[in-house]
């Protein structure tokens, strides 16, 4: 079938997916855009507020018959239906097969590893992209190393990045944190290099890369550094980043290594939020999480306008090179970061993928389970920066 649509949203009636068609309805753009999902009430009512006349396309996540009329249609898919290790692995695999490019915004590595393993050769081969992880997780993480590398111009050893941010929880995220609590992980929850090619890393990256960062004092920035709870989600797509420019001879350099913590003004602040993130993983990993989920934002729930608004995230990043120079960068922006700039992410994500076919990294016949540094690299940091997302150093 001919490529009609250049981009189907998909989850569209979700909390995320309804900014994402908010953010759409909002451009000045020649870009064919429709919006799907499984229940058409819902979807003629978010195509109704916010006064759009786009084509709504029906398909549930489990119908791979339906799934392939959206995919066979659309040149990009952008996917916002999580928890993405329920939802997500049949579009992804329709996507494959009828040769559309793909991006969502999961954080669910464990899941992100089962397609590098199922699809990772077939996508490579038929050049199609499959970029998980395009918001707040992990684009701030990848693209700020990314950006921080290309700008410093000299082989890397280690990026630190400090994270801070100010924004609300939606339904759909926190369902997917419980889900991810109840199933056997294994070692995919603490092996920093889960996501990374076999025989990707030496020795002495390993014993740089633990998840295990304390409370420090750090000069750079005039701040104190303690765990950050997304790290764990953010650093292994750093990692996939480093490895995969690696094969194409574009490493940030030999024995690269990254680390990521939370930033705080005080040591107090760090101390405290510390113990929050202790409490936070505690409630998660046991049974407490019962009683306190009748309590939390519901599916397709989310921050008030007003939390949106008021929102912003910043993560600076500490760049070390081979020759023992320190200099540090900076990735900031406003607005809510969990929903509001992730919406805005992952849309200009997707629009880069159609927009800046000619101009992204590795050529048109580049492809796999890629990430955003490698999939979309320079020509999504141009479109950021046009709209309001700042990457700024050194400083």
């Amino acid at each position: 079938m001919q490529k009609d649509i250049d981009i189907i949203i998909y989850g569209a009636t979700g909390f995320t997916g309804k900014l994402c068609v908010k953010y759409f309805q909002s451009l000045d753009t020649t870009v064919t855009w429709a919006i799907a999902g499984r229940n058409l009430t819902k979807l003629e009512k978010v195509a109704e507020d916010n006064q759009t006349k786009v084509e709504i396309l029906i398909a549930d996540s489990d119908d791979e018959s339906a799934l392939d009329h959206l995919t066979s249609r659309a040149k990009v898919i952008l996917s916002t239906t999580g928890p993405f290790h329920r939802y997500g692995s049949k579009l992804v695999a329709s996507c494959i097969k009828n040769h559309a490019h793909y991006v969502d915004i999961t954080g669910e590595n464990f899941w992100v590893k089962g397609l590098i393993e199922k699809h990772h050769v077939e996508a490579s081969a038929k050049g199609i992209r499959i970029i998980p992880s395009c918001g707040f997780d992990s684009i701030p993480s990848d693209l700020g190393t990314f950006f921080s590398a290309q700008a410093t111009g000299k082989p890397i050893k280690r990026i630190e990045s400090f994270h801070s941010y100010e924004g609300g929880a939606s339904g759909g995220t926190l369902e997917t944190m419980f889900s991810m609590g109840e199933l056997d992980l294994g070692d995919d929850l603490t092996d920093p290099f889960l996501l990374n090619p076999t025989d990707s890393y030496s020795d002495e990256q390993k014993q740089l890369s633990s998840d295990r960062v304390g409370i420090a004092k750090k000069p750079e920035i005039n701040a104190w550094s303690g765990p950050f709870i997304m790290a764990t989600a953010n650093t292994r797509v750093v990692r996939r980043t480093e490895a995969l420019l690696a094969l194409r001879q574009k490493s940030y350099g030999a024995d690269f290594t990254y680390q990521e913590h939370a930033f705080h003004k005080s040591w107090f602040s760090a101390v405290k939020s510390l113990l929050l993130t202790g409490l936070s993983v505690l409630v998660l990993l046991s049974p407490l999480k019962r009683l306190v989920k009748p309590f939390l934002p519901k599916p397709g729930e989310g921050p008030s306008e007003s939390v949106q608004e008021n929102g912003w995230f910043d993560c600076k990043y500490i760049v070390e090179t081979h020759d023992g120079t320190k200099s540090v960068f900076n990735m900031n922006g406003k607005g809510d970061p969990g929903y509001k700039v992730t919406s805005k992410l992952v849309s200009e994500c997707a629009l880069c993928l159609v927009e800046d076919e000619d101009t992204l990294p590795g050529g048109k016949e580049y492809g796999g389970i890629l990430t955003s540094a490698t999939g979309l690299g320079a020509p999504l940091i141009s479109r950021l920066s046009k709209v309001g997302i700042n990457f700024e150093g050194p400083l």
